[in-house]
Parts: C-alpha cells; sequence; structure tokens
C-alpha cells in the first residue's frame, strides 16, 4: 500500500520559524537568504510571505528587535509599564481604548449561560495562525487561536464551554468582513469601533477592563494588573481571571508577563504570544 505523502508545513509555521531564528540570532544580522534558509523557503517566496503574515519586511524587523532590547533595557530602571508610559507609547498607542468598546452580560444573563442567544461562528487565517471568531447582534463574543493541525470537530469546544446555552450557527461570509477590520493587514491595527461583548462575573469584567487600558507596546505583571484594579492581594484571581478571556487579542490578555521578565503562559500558546508582542512593538515603529 502507497504511504500518504507527508503534509506540507502551514504558512504560519513557516514564519513562525524564521520568527524564532531572527529572534535568537537577530545580533548576527542575517541576511534575506540565511533566513530565508531558515523557514526552508527561495528568498522571493520567503519575502512575500513573510510581509503578507507579518505586515512588514523582514529588514524591518529586524529593526523592531533593536527597539525590544532598547526597551528591555529601559525597563531595568522601573516597572515594564512606567517605562512604556515614559517612552511615550501611551499617546497615538493606545489601540484598545480608542477602537474597542465592552460590554458584559447583566447578572441573569451571566446564571442562563447564553440562554436565547445566537453566536455566528467562522473559521479564518490571521496574522497569528488559524482563529475561531464568534459573534451576536451585541457584539463579538470570541477571538480564538488554534494549531493547523487540530480536529475540526474540536476547534468549537471552547467557545461551547464559555457559552453552553448559546445556539451557534455558521457565518463564515460575515465573520470574515470583521475579521477584515480587526487585521485590515500591511500591519495595520483594527479599524474600529468594535463591541465586544464578555460573558464573566463582577471581578473578570473588572480585570478585562484594565486589560483594555494597557497601552501598545507596552507590559504588565500580574501584580501590577491586580494593584491597577485596587485589589493587590488578588494576583492569583487576576490571573485567573486573565487566562478565562475568551476574546483574545482585542482584549489584550497577551500584554500580561511574570513579575521576572519571562513570558509566561498563554491560553492559546506562548509562542503565539512571544509573537504578538513583537508584531505590536513593529507598529511602534510606524507610530
Amino acid at each position: 500500500m502507497q504511504k500518504a505523502a507527508k503534509p506540507l508545513e502551514s504558512d504560519y509555521v513557516r514564519v513562525a520559524k524564521a520568527l524564532e531564528f531572527l529572534r535568537t540570532d537577530w545580533r548576527e544580522q542575517p541576511t534575506l537568504n540565511e533566513t530565508a534558509a531558515a523557514a526552508k523557503l527561495s528568498p522571493h517566496h520567503f519575502q512575500r510571505l513573510f510581509k503578507t503574515w507579518v505586515g512588514i519586511s523582514p529588514k524591518k524587523y529586524l529593526q523592531s528587535l533593536t527597539l525590544t532590547d532598547a526597551q528591555r533595557q529601559l525597563r531595568s530602571g522601573g516597572t515594564v509599564l512606567n517605562t512604556a508610559l515614559n517612552t511615550g507609547l501611551s499617546g497615538s498607542g493606545r489601540l484598545h481604548d480608542l477602537f474597542v468598546s465592552l460590554q458584559s452580560m447583566t447578572p441573569a444573563e451571566y446564571r442562563d449561560q447564553g440562554i436565547g442567544l445566537t453566536i455566528g461562528f467562522g473559521i479564518h487565517n490571521s496574522p497569528f495562525g488559524r482563529c475561531l471568531l464568534g459573534v451576536t447582534a451585541r457584539g463579538i463574543c470570541w477571538l480564538s487561536f488554534d494549531k493547523a493541525e487540530t480536529e475540526p470537530s474540536k476547534i468549537l469546544l471552547p467557545l461551547k464551554e464559555t457559552w453552553p446555552s448559546a445556539r451557534l450557527t455558521p457565518a463564515q461570509k460575515e465573520t470574515a468582513g470583521l475579521l477584515k477590520r480587526i487585521f485590515p493587514g500591511e500591519g495595520s491595527p483594527p479599524r474600529g469601533p468594535l463591541t465586544l461583548l464578555v460573558h464573566g462575573t463582577d471581578f473578570q469584567v473588572r480585570v478585562w477592563r484594565a486589560l483594555l487600558g494597557i497601552p501598545l507596546g507596552a507590559t504588565m505583571t500580574y501584580g501590577d494588573l491586580a494593584a491597577d484594579i485596587q485589589k493587590p492581594k488578588a494576583v492569583r484571581a487576576v490571573g485567573t481571571a486573565v487566562g478565562q478571556n475568551a476574546i483574545s487579542f482585542l482584549i489584550p490578555c497577551h500584554r500580561i508577563i511574570r513579575s521576572d521578565g519571562g513570558i509566561g503562559g498563554y491560553r492559546w500558546g506562548s509562542p503565539r504570544k512571544e509573537v504578538m508582542l513583537e508584531w505590536e512593538k513593529i507598529r511602534l515603529l510606524d507610530i
């Protein structure tokens, strides 16, 4: 019997490998040919693919890594957030304050877990891999990222667990149009206004609102976030609420890092979290 052909790596996997190579060897200033070789692609194909997924050229990405290192040095003198604010990241970089508004379910709606609610969903490619987008008449209620090899039958499970009583219906065309506003392409930020509908306790919603206030390109620790909502002793509970955020990227839980400066965990994978943070630092080059 003939053996099945080995599946080719997805474009996202190739770009992720190239990003890892550049982050590891950026001080050596690798050439386009060297970086393309790391992704197992021709230079021409790699250049085009990289810009499609990341939004800028490999050369500009290398420049952003220099900025990242400078920011890291600045952070050594204080908290990450304070350093970001002191370097002017709070101006036009306050992306989520400007483009995202958040609505929460009423106590009765929270208790009923989505009874009477219809969620249209679509599965699409994004700058951070395949994503699942869920939308209601009241706003976006879900944005998650998954691995390309995940079985289609399992992609909807987390959405169903969060909204167990809601009716789910395919809405590929509607969500495709919405996704273009979230990821317009060419590295551009979301085109607002975007309304989000969240399903959580009062404490969770309070944490998620605080996440919206973290400026583009900045990060906070769990302790910083707990202090920001005036619950300095609730660091563990804050961490749990951050991990339960169902609208990834738009509610930027990826901007929360460990107190030792480590990247920390992420519901949709730590490597994806690293890519998101680098992507946002690149945006600052254009501000």
